[in-house]
C-alpha cells in the first residue's frame, strides 16, 4: 500500500528573506511614522503656528485646527493631572516595547510593517505627551454635518497598523491555512 501522505503543515510560515526581512520592514516603518509624525507637528505648531490662526479651512471637507488631547484615542479617558499625563506616557512606552518585541518575531512584512506602524504612532504620541502634558491633534476631515475626530499621523499610523494586523488575522492567515489543492482535504 502505497499511500501518499502530504507533510504536516507548519503551524508558522517561514519569515520572509531578503534585504527587507519583517524585522527591518518594521524597523523603518516605526522609524518614518515617528519621524513624519514630529516633524508634521512641529511644523502645524512652531513654523505653521496653528495656535494663532485657529481653524483653517484647507479644502471644503478639510480642516487644520489646534486640539489638545489629553486622553487616548478618540479623547477618552481624559486626564488633567500630571499623575494621569505620566501614567498615559508610561503607558504608551510600555505598550511599544511591548509590540516592538513581537515585531521582532514577525514572520511576515505585512505584520512586521503593521506592528512598526503602531510603535511609532505610539512613541510619537508619548513625546507630546512628555513634552506638551498632552498630545497635538490638527487633522479634521468633515462631510455633510458629519465631522470626524480631530487626529495626526501618529493616530492614522496606529489605525493604519491595527487594520493590517487584522487584515492579516483574518485573510492571510486562512489563506495560509486553507487546504491545498494536492492535499485531499476537502472537496
Amino acid at each position: 500500500m502505497n499511500q501518499h501522505t502530504p507533510p504536516p503543515r507548519e503551524i508558522l510560515p517561514e519569515p520572509e528573506r531578503g534585504w527587507l526581512s519583517p524585522q527591518r520592514a518594521g524597523i523603518l516603518a516605526a522609524l518614518a511614522t515617528l519621524v513624519l509624525d514630529q516633524a508634521s507637528k512641529v511644523w502645524v505648531y512652531h513654523v505653521f503656528d496653528i495656535a494663532a490662526r485657529g481653524v483653517v479651512e484647507v479644502t471644503p471637507f478639510f480642516n487644520i485646527v489646534l486640539v489638545w488631547n489629553r486622553g487616548v484615542s478618540y479623547g477618552l479617558f481624559q486626564q488633567d493631572t500630571e499623575w494621569g499625563r505620566w501614567l498615559l506616557v508610561g503607558l504608551s512606552v510600555i505598550a511599544a516595547v511591548a509590540l516592538a518585541f513581537w515585531a521582532m518575531r514577525a514572520r511576515t512584512a505585512l505584520v512586521g510593517v503593521s506592528l512598526g506602524l503602531i510603535v511609532g504612532g505610539a512613541a510619537g504620541n508619548a513625546i507630546d505627551r512628555s513634552v506638551y502634558g498632552a498630545v497635538l491633534d490638527f487633522l479634521h476631515f468633515h462631510v455633510a454635518g458629519f465631522n470626524w475626530y480631530v487626529f495626526n499621523i501618529a493616530d492614522a499610523a496606529i489605525v493604519a497598523g491595527v487594520a493590517g494586523l487584522i487584515y492579516d488575522s483574518l485573510v492571510v492567515e486562512r489563506r495560509r491555512n486553507a487546504p491545498g489543492p494536492d492535499s485531499g482535504e476537502g472537496g
